[in-house]
């Protein structure tokens, strides 16, 4: 983007900021004015279009009512149910609570690098673990939020600096709802089920490719394959899983393929990178969200860099 059009968008973006929306303190001014200086909100491609557009999205809710619990974008949210319920939209499927979604995504350094349609959040009570209070950033300095009961959604400055900021939209943006394009690649004819994984990565977004890598590293495109651990079929789907999904035969490869590919839909929506996204099939979301990533299992990380070699060749 060059920087008569940068300047534009700014331009456009401080023309529909609300007149209620000054910095209260010359501290926070001061704040604001520094992330003004730097090129956060300047990021180009599809990432950066996905963030606006979540930008977008959440700016229709302005002037909601702060509702305690709340996860109705028209009547009702409260901090993280506003995160949860824009985010939704694009596919992307956070945690409910502010600590849990403080946590998904990637980690950004500070400020400086921050995005639009990233999240900023903060730990402001000792009586909670993690994060009590999330908004989406909107760039320049600014968020949106649901703040405090007896207020609404709203854009305000942010004037301290938060103690997270993630990034939840993939690297690349969204195809579909946040999974990860096929690029218009498919399977080679001669890999076992080829058919299924063209036909359920073209359904749900998910590259064809990576469903073969893992069917080869779970069961090595065996359809009647059982672990130990009790995970069933082609895609090894433990039985739990499998009925959420709503797969009610695991062994049979059609429909074990279509779950997988729309659980790993969902995780890389959840999480915004693959690697991640592998290993909460391998080890569950709770794992890689209480490491922050990749768990410290041998057997997990040896089972994301095969799956990831596999992949990109």
């Amino acid at each position: 983007m060059d920087v008569t059009s940068r300047i534009q968008q700014i331009q456009a973006q401080l023309a529909l900021l609300p007149r209620g929306s000054q910095v209260s303190s010359a501290g926070g001014a001061r704040f604001a004015g520094a992330l003004d200086q730097v090129g956060a909100a300047g990021a180009t491609g599809s990432t950066g279009e996905i963030g606006q557009q979540v930008v977008a999205e959440a700016r229709k809710s302005l002037g909601v009512p702060y509702v305690w619990g709340g996860t109705d974008l028209e009547n009702g949210v409260d901090c993280s149910g506003l995160v949860q319920s824009v985010f939704a939209k694009f596919g992307i499927d956070l945690p409910r609570v502010s600590a849990d979604q403080a946590r998904a995504g990637t980690p950004v350094a500070n400020m400086s690098q921050a995005r639009p349609g990233d999240l900023i959040a903060w730990d402001n009570s000792s009586r909670n673990s993690g994060a009590d209070h999330i908004a989406i950033y909107i760039g320049n300095g600014q968020m949106i939020e649901a703040p405090r009961p007896g207020d609404v959604v709203k854009i305000s400055q942010v004037t301290t600096p938060p103690d997270y900021i993630r990034r939840v939209i993939p690297e690349g943006g969204v195809s579909g709802a946040g999974a990860v394009s096929t690029d218009g690649r498919g399977v080679p004819a001669g890999t076992p089920y080829a058919d299924l994984f063209n036909r359920a990565g073209a359904a749900h977004g998910v590259d064809p490719s990576l469903l073969a890598a893992v069917a080869k590293q779970e069961s090595g495109f065996n359809p009647g394959a059982l672990s130990h651990a009790g995970a069933q079929g082609l895609m090894q789907l433990m039985p739990a899983t499998a009925r959420g999904l709503g797969v009610a035969d695991p062994f049979n490869p059609s429909q074990a393929v279509d779950g997988a590919a729309r659980l790993l839909h969902d995780l890389i929506g959840r999480f915004g990178r693959v690697d991640h996204a592998l290993a909460a099939y391998n080890a569950g979301p709770g794992a890689v969200l209480r490491y922050d990533g990749i768990p410290p299992y041998p057997e997990t990380q040896q089972y994301v860099r095969s799956v990831m070699a596999m992949w990109e060749r």
